[in-house]
């Protein structure tokens, strides 16, 4: 599997970080980082490739590269603004753009709190465009016990959604 992660916006950075650390051996991760994330130093998983959000013209702006999901982890309301007009002007929203058109899986985790009537206009319009919308929001009956834990539970539904195969919390039985 080729998964693009794009992480956008400043809080929430560390969740888009952990979604890519934690992705199973034998994905391959091609990580877009906008100019307001804060700085993605190293990632665990080695099977990362880092692009530029300025590069548009990156192998991951194609939709002849072939990749099967995009995850835009955090979404700043700025990036689903844009991504809900067609507007491509960076690589986070290129790659969305691409998604839509190849009918590609896209989830994306909006990070504010509270809603505003214009962010959840966006999403409800993106929603009916097939786009997964997942804030990060807690799973209280996770019986999480810590914040790795709820994270975990988090990018685990997130990895659920995308198809990822994954056992980062622990499933009704």
């Amino acid at each position: 599997m080729k998964i693009v992660v794009a992480i956008t916006g400043a809080s929430g950075v560390e969740l888009g970080k952990k979604f890519v650390d934690y992705l199973p051996e034998g994905i391959e991760a091609h990580v877009v980082v906008s100019d307001n994330a804060l700085t993605v130093e190293s990632f665990e998983n080695k099977q990362v490739t880092l692009h530029q959000n300025e590069n548009i013209a990156a192998s991951v702006s194609s939709g002849s590269f072939r990749v099967d999901a995009t995850a835009i982890i955090p979404c700043s309301m700025n990036t689903l603004a844009k991504i809900a007009c067609g507007i491509s002007d960076n690589l986070a929203t290129r790659v969305a753009a691409v998604a839509l058109k190849e009918q590609k899986k896209l989830l994306l985790a909006p990070r504010e709190l509270p809603f505003s009537a214009i962010a959840l206009e966006n999403m409800q319009k993106l929603a009916t465009l097939g786009v997964i919308i997942a804030p990060p929001v807690l799973g209280y009956y996770s019986d999480s016990s810590s914040l790795d834990e709820m994270e975990r539970f988090i990018i685990g539904k997130w990895y659920d959604a995308l198809g990822i195969e994954n056992n980062l919390f622990e499933r009704w039985k």
